[in-house]
């Protein structure tokens, strides 16, 4: 409705049936993936991929780089996890860069410090260099764990918006396992070259993909925002009704002034803080980077072969990850968010439970294969919706006056998280081998409640729909 030539937010909300679903009031430019929108997202998830290659490098490369550089455990562990430090302080940074040089040109950038990382990290023969290196590759991959899944989403019609914005996390474990099959073939210098490519790729690939049309209407370039959308959604599509819904949310939004992070702790935007920090809280503290991270000593530790191991999680991640993808607008992101975290508790439990048969001598051979398969249930299940969803919903529920300030901290509380469970895991497990996995499986399952009570379904609706529901504007 229009109250004295004022467009409402109501006016932006599309009209519910009867059984909960909504009718998509721009179907002409809402069905169909065009070449334009396939060839911008695989660039834009370049960036994913080289996240993914640079946290599966540290692995394979521990025995080459201590052996060859003489490091000591201690200071190969400064090196591996240098690269959280550099991720935190890129994801502060992350919104306002976005917002201030546009999504195509942040990815440029950041992909920039990811390949000057790699180069130091190529050339090093002294630890500080390869730890610089390792620090500016953290910086750059934490930026683009925010501004890749923020440009798919904006820029895919609404209907396969959840599936292109999963390709993230497929391509980060895609990364991930590239390097650790190829890091047991080939010396850590040649897998540090190799990690330059997807840079150069994805730099390359910019200067023909369009820029997110939101991000232009919000800057005020409005036929540069019609121009983007058009490329889009193809030559001979409608896109009035889309540009106009875009148009009308811009202009209602430039009433507001922009956010800053302390003003993101606001009534109004409650539950979208709560859904976006909460699913980053839960998808970290359920484990997964510790398993991620020490999924070799956890295999050794259950008396299994920390190798044999390592591949079938190779084999397990990455098919799951592509049946995530397929399913998300099909199933849509609530239910296939807890079954997955339904299926990450069980992980938990069976792993625990092997440690625990680890004290009864009639059932030690049985703990081997029971933390196997825990490990790979869980790695399974998070793969399915749990590693790509709480990005995508994150990337949808944002309004764009706060969506630089609160991306930026949901992304600095996902790595904060991060850095918090692989530095305290192995504490953990001195304290408790089975209630480390235990307490895993507890917080997997507190997820599933938390989904259940407050994660909206997104699926098949605009983001302006989206962050008006969640985000109720108050003009003033």
């Amino acid at each position: 409705m229009e109250e004295d030539g004022v467009t409402t937010p109501e006016s932006l909300l599309l009209t519910a049936t009867s059984d909960g679903s909504r009718h998509n009031r721009n179907n002409e430019s809402a069905s169909q993936a065009t070449r334009v929108v396939v060839m911008s997202t695989s660039i834009a998830v370049c960036g994913s991929y080289v996240f993914g290659s640079a946290v599966g490098f540290s692995s394979p490369a521990q025995t080459g780089i201590m052996n060859d550089l003489g490091l000591s455990l201690e200071e190969y562990s400064v090196f591996g996890s240098i690269m959280t430090i550099g991720a935190m302080i890129g994801a502060v940074m992350s919104g306002k860069i976005a917002d201030h040089f546009g999504r195509r040109m942040t990815m440029g950038l950041s992909e920039m410090f990811c390949f000057v990382g790699w180069l130091a990290i190529l050339v090093s023969e002294v630890s500080w260099l390869l730890d610089a290196g390792r620090l500016s590759i953290g910086y750059g991959i934490g930026v683009l764990s925010y501004v890749v899944p923020i440009y798919v989403a904006e820029i895919t019609p609404q209907n396969l918006r959840g599936s292109f914005t999963t390709v993230n996390q497929l391509m980060i474990c895609t990364g991930m396992s590239a390097m650790w099959i190829i890091g047991i073939f080939i010396s850590w210098r040649t897998l540090a070259l190799i990690g330059t490519i997807p840079c150069l790729l994805q730099i390359f690939g910019l200067f023909f993909i369009p820029e997110s049309p939101r991000w232009l209407a919000k800057i005020g370039q409005w036929e540069d925002c019609k121009s983007a959308l058009q490329r889009l959604r193809g030559e001979n599509a409608e896109i009035s009704k889309e540009a106009a819904e875009i148009r009308d949310y811009i202009e209602t939004l430039d009433q507001l002034s922009e956010t800053r992070v302390f003003d993101l702790f606001q009534t109004k935007y409650a539950k979208s803080l709560t859904v976006g920090v909460g699913l980053m809280v839960l998808q970290q503290f359920g484990g997964v980077n510790a398993i991620a991270f020490y999924a070799n000593s956890i295999f050794i530790s259950a008396g299994f072969s920390g190798s044999i191991g390592t591949i079938a999680l190779v084999i397990v991640q990455v098919p799951l990850t592509l049946v995530g993808v397929l399913l998300m607008d099909v199933s849509g992101r609530r239910l296939l968010l807890m079954v997955s975290a339904a299926g990450t508790s069980l992980g938990c439990f069976i792993t625990g439970i092997s440690f625990l048969l680890q004290g009864f001598q009639d059932y030690k051979g049985l703990s081997p294969v029971l933390a196997l398969v825990g490990v790979m249930v869980f790695k399974g299940s998070f793969s399915l919706g749990m590693g790509g969803i709480p990005w995508v919903i994150m990337s949808e529920i944002f309004p764009m006056n706060i969506k630089s300030s609160a991306g930026s901290l949901v992304t600095v509380v996902n790595w904060t998280g991060s850095w918090a469970v692989t530095y305290f895991f192995n504490f953990l497990m001195k304290w408790s081998t089975a209630g480390t996995f235990f307490l895993f499986s507890s917080i997997c399952g507190l997820t599933i409640l938390f989904v259940a009570k407050l994660v909206p379904e997104t699926k098949g609706r605009t983001l302006e729909e989206i962050q008006v529901s969640m985000n109720p504007i108050k003009e003033n």
